[in-house]
């Protein structure tokens, strides 16, 4: 619902459907990264989401009212729109279909272009990403994976700055000890 002591207005109306589609395409790589990290790197999901997303600012359901930037804006209405998709498919983790408890999704195996040594890095700094709280997480993702800062990752999650920036700060320090010093 808007709120109408609030100035808001339609992410179109300053933009030709044209300059709108050549932005989104410009920003789409990094909005599936982000949608495949808010998605627990399940590529078919993130696809759900990322198009879905699309939708909604392009039907105007997601309002840009300019206090961001067009890339922190899109990143945060990726983030709501893979929220709602969990909670709408969260029978999904509780029903395996079509793959055996502890199998690799096929988007997740190494396609063998990287060196061994890049591929065992990898691995252990995903696990040790993954073994971070969750908003943890999502900052380090936005601003070591996407080029946010701090402030931009606090408004595309939608949490103060003192809080992304403690999440930041602790979420460097958890991994650094993860890692146990390896470089």
């Amino acid at each position: 619902m808007e709120r109408p002591d609030r100035a808001t207005k339609r992410l179109t109306s300053d933009m030709t459907p044209q300059q709108l589609k050549e932005e989104l395409e410009r920003l789409h790589p990094e909005s599936f990264a982000w949608a495949l990290g808010c998605c627990r790197r399940n590529r078919s999901d993130a696809e759900d989401v990322l198009q879905e997303t699309y939708l909604k600012i392009l039907e105007g359901r997601a309002r840009f009212d300019g206090r961001s930037g067009l890339k922190t804006f899109l990143f945060a209405v990726i983030r709501r729109t893979a929220s709602e998709h969990a909670r709408r498919g969260l029978w999904r983790r509780f029903l395996p279909l079509g793959r055996q408890p502890g199998e690799i999704p096929p988007d997740r195996i190494a396609d063998g272009s990287q060196s061994p040594e890049q591929t065992d890095r990898e691995v252990l700094v995903g696990r040790a990403v993954a073994a971070l709280a969750r908003r943890q997480r999502e900052v380090l993702i936005l601003v070591f994976g996407h080029g946010f800062t701090v402030e931009e990752s606090a408004a595309a999650l939608g949490i103060s700055v003192g809080s992304a920036r403690v999440h930041y700060q602790r979420g460097k320090a958890r991994v650094a000890a993860l890692l146990g010093g390896r470089r």
